[in-house]
């Protein structure tokens, strides 16, 4: 077979052709203080037992946190909370000044108004090319109603 070369920018506007659903990864810090960061690289991996998976950046400072905290959280978010997507995508001192939230089950915080929220225990890291992938058994759900925001071709879209 032969490979064709081509550009991380090639190959990132292909990927860019999947729609996904937008969500925050949340998990606290060593003395509790809640951190988190906008992810699209999200996915339910297994029913039995109940496993996901998110991936984060190596360079994402925030890393860390998520690799010392034993649960994390994935935050779905609905059409309406573009802005707090851009919030937790971007270096901001403190994302969660001004953003609703409250403790989950495992400690790990949990949206506001939140399309759905996954607790989880984490399970394994795996290292993989310039992320670390985190597998997650979820332990505690929450699910609401209403329509998702999803992202595509570099841009945020909604249903309908």
């Amino acid at each position: 077979m032969v490979q064709t070369p081509f550009s991380e920018a090639t190959f990132r506007q292909a990927c860019g052709q999947f729609a996904t659903g937008v969500a925050v990864a949340t998990a606290c810090g060593p003395a509790g203080e809640p951190h988190g960061l906008t992810i699209n690289s999200f996915t339910s991996v297994s029913l039995a037992p109940p496993l996901v998976l998110i991936c984060i950046d190596y360079r994402a400072q925030v890393l860390q946190v998520f690799l010392r905290a034993s649960q994390f959280a994935v935050n779905i978010l609905r059409d309406s909370q573009q802005e707090i997507s851009n919030r937790f995508a971007y270096r901001v001192e403190d994302r969660f000044c001004e953003v609703s939230w409250k403790p989950g089950q495992t400690g790990a915080p949990i949206l506001d108004g939140a399309l759905a929220s996954i607790e989880c225990v984490t399970r394994q890291v795996i290292d993989a090319g310039d992320h670390t992938i985190l597998l997650g058994e979820a332990v505690a759900v929450h699910a609401g109603g209403g329509d998702p925001l999803l992202y595509f071709n570099s841009k945020y879209h909604r249903i309908g």
